[in-house]
């Protein structure tokens, strides 16, 4: 430890620290423009200018390292001078348009001009202009604004791993660019809009929509995918107007996906905001809740409790999924399931669904091992993690699967998942890797887990990460990385057939064959619906008019992940309670209150009345779900089975060559119109518009 003094106080700090993190530690606050917690030191701006004993002028504290015995003064009249001389020279090309600005009532510039500047200019020559640069659809840019804090430019070279962006010309002539005029291609880009300190690069799709404001603030949660990033949702009205990250060290750290970011233009898009009945001519129609109902209570009461079967989504929340779950066993029907994608997990323990060692042992681990995972695609800020760990340790990243550009170097052990029949046998090179490793890890992606033979892959890394060490009694690095938010939370509750029960698959095929009476589909869309009977009555119960509403003989308007108070589980397992931003359109409901008011028809008791009522119910099926934000150790367990793993490439979640892209994934993301210029612009290597 390293012990200096501060304006009078003696403060301790680790070694390595900065005079400006010893400065926070005795809390002083210290300006700043280009220093940022999370990125490497550039010393630009000259902002958080202190002064030092025995320093003939005043020193950059972010630059400095702390020492044994300084002595640091923060509000003497030199550091003062010093720092209304700074921000002269940082207004001196800045342009006056403060009032038309985006940033307006959020910009660090602003504030620290009032808080450290001084009241007059001396510069009265003209300002320089600077021509603004083609960012792609997600960022707007109005580069005179630039103080060449470099902050963007890091970003994008250390975490999102994109070398697109960086400075060209020196002095006065410097600009900051992507070099080629191109969209900043990465899934982390809208990142860039939080560290500009002043209004130079603004988030496009939001641009002159609202006022900071004029807004209201929702502490929630993300379920676009499944890392359960910790967001703040921005409301005007019954409008959500854009979604921002929250610090989570644990989680996300401060950086969110553009996914999570602008998909939200899709929430009002689409909408289903009123009951719907398919009529005899084939079309549907509006109808009441009585009418949809009654239909319902129809079609079930004839049917035979082997005939009814349910699938749940991938944006589904715990208390729908349970109410749903509690409303199918009463009715006698096994026929459940929360896998559309038709994953094999489940049944065999919770350590094996769940990413056991947690986001944070991703800075533990020193050898790590991806199986059907594309991460880039299926958890960007999760991706962000490992790249950082190459970047500052040397981390090494082997891959079973097809190969794609991760901004890492990536050892590739090829497609065909039978390789690991020979690591099963203690024939593989990879296996002397793990077990020199000191804390090894296995990151089992969805690519692995929807195949036929997948019991067969599961089962045999189970049994390599048992020899391997990559379970000890101290550490668990055996890790299934999943892609759907409400996945972990249905396993844990049980939301898959039971004995006698079918499956997702199954139950497909049932209803295609007309076998099926009832199929009742909560917000699952992402599943193959093409072909199913005549005979088969479909209930859609969601948000927007997707797949699944287009084949419904009933449709139900339910309430959008960030409309509704939900319980959301995460890939490790952490439980996280997300809050309602904003209100249901139209008749549309939570989804929970739907199923209990249709039980009420169907004179089924489901054991609970209310909201409160239903949580109480779930944490007591299920304790885990009362232990908010906390990751429970699992032991952990052999999962899966044996047999013959089949040659057939690895195919991924999402990305590229399955189809499926990481801007559309969902109902919410196809319908929004942001995703669809990212897609033109990235995926079909489009350039749209001009820089703006």
């Amino acid at each position: 430890m390293i012990t200096l003094t501060v304006d009078g106080v003696e403060v301790e700090v680790e070694d390595g620290a900065t005079v400006l993190q010893a400065c926070e530690a005795a809390g002083k606050e210290v300006p700043r423009f280009c220093y940022h917690e999370r990125l490497s030191i550039a010393g630009n701006c000259r902002m958080c200018l202190v002064e030092m004993e025995r320093a003939p002028k005043p020193i950059a504290s972010c630059a400095m390292p702390a020492g044994n015995g300084m002595v640091i003064k923060t509000d003497t009249p030199v550091v003062k001078k010093a720092r209304e001389g700074v921000m002269e020279f940082m207004l001196i090309n800045h342009p006056l348009d403060c009032p038309i600005c985006d940033q307006g009532g959020e910009c660090d510039l602003q504030d620290q001009a009032m808080g450290y500047g001084s009241a007059e200019s001396r510069y009265l020559e003209p300002k320089r202009a600077v021509e603004n640069k083609n960012m792609g659809p997600l960022i707007s840019t109005i580069m005179t604004r630039c103080i060449h804090c470099t902050r963007c430019v890091r970003f994008s070279t250390e975490v999102a791993g994109v070398n697109d962006m960086g400075a060209i010309g020196r002095g006065e002539s410097m600009e900051i660019t992507t070099y080629l005029e191109k969209a900043l291609a990465s899934e982390l880009s809208g990142n860039v809009v939080d560290l500009c300190p002043v209004g130079a690069l603004t988030n496009r799709p939001y641009a002159f929509n609202a006022r900071s404001w004029e807004l209201s603030h929702t502490e929630s949660f993300d379920a676009m995918d499944a890392v359960g990033s910790a967001i703040r949702i921005d409301t005007r009205g019954n409008e959500v107007m854009r979604v921002l990250p929250r610090v989570n060290d644990d989680v996300n750290e401060e950086w969110i996906s553009d996914k999570t970011r602008h998909a939200i233009d899709g929430l009002k898009r689409q909408r289903i905001d009123r009951p719907y009945l398919r009529q005899r001519n084939g079309r549907l129609a509006e109808a009441t809740w009585e009418e949809a109902f009654k239909a319902i209570q129809t079609k079930i009461k004839k049917a035979k409790p082997d005939g009814i079967g349910a699938i749940m989504g991938d944006q589904c929340d715990a208390e729908s999924m349970f109410a749903l779950k509690s409303l199918m066993e009463n009715l006698g029907s096994a026929n459940i399931d929360c896998r559309q994608d038709g994953s094999v997990l489940g049944g065999q323990g919770r350590g094996g669904y769940i990413f056991n060692s947690g986001f944070n042992g991703l800075e533990e681990t020193d050898y790590v091992l991806l199986v059907g995972s594309n991460p880039r695609h299926e958890a960007a800020v999760i991706n962000a993690r490992l790249r950082r760990r190459w970047l500052n340790d040397g981390l090494e990243v082997a891959r079973i699967g097809a190969p794609v550009d991760l901004t890492y170097p990536v050892k590739e052990l090829g497609e065909d998942p039978s390789i690991l029949m020979a690591m099963d046998g203690g024939k593989s090179p990879v296996l002397t890797k793990l077990k020199k490793a000191k804390k090894p890890m296995i990151i089992i992606g969805q690519g692995a887990l929807n195949r036929a033979d997948s019991s067969a892959i599961l089962g045999a890394v189970s049994r390599i990460a048992k020899d391997t060490g990559v379970v000890t009694a101290s550490w668990n690095g055996f890790n299934v990385l999943h892609t759907a938010a409400g996945r972990v939370a249905g396993l844990d509750m049980g939301a898959i057939p039971t004995k006698g029960g079918k499956d997702t698959k199954a139950m497909l095929k049932a209803a295609k064959s007309g076998e099926l009476d009832v199929l009742y589909l909560l917000a699952a869309d992402e599943c193959d619906l093409s072909g199913i009977s005549d005979k088969t009555f479909v209930i859609y119960q969601g948000s927007h008019g997707d797949a699944g509403a287009r084949i419904a003989d009933v449709v139900l308007p339910g309430a959008a992940w960030c409309e509704k108070d939900a319980i959301f589980v995460n890939s490790e397992g952490r439980v996280q309670y997300a809050n309602r931003a904003t209100f249901p359109p139209g008749d549309a409901r939570e989804d929970w209150s739907i199923i209990r008011a249709l039980s009420a028809v169907l004179d089924v008791t489901l054991g609970f009345d209310d909201h409160s009522q239903l949580r109480a119910a779930l944490i007591n099926a299920a304790p885990v779900f009362g232990l908010a934000d906390d990751l429970t150790e699992t032991p952990f367990k052999a999962v899966g089975g044996k047999g013959q793993i089949k040659s057939s490439p690895l195919q991924y979640a999402m990305g590229e060559g399955t189809g499926i892209s990481f801007y559309m994934t969902c109902p919410i993301s196809r319908s929004s119109v942001t995703m669809a210029d990212c897609i033109e612009a990235f995926e079909n290597n489009g350039l749209k518009g001009a820089a703006e």
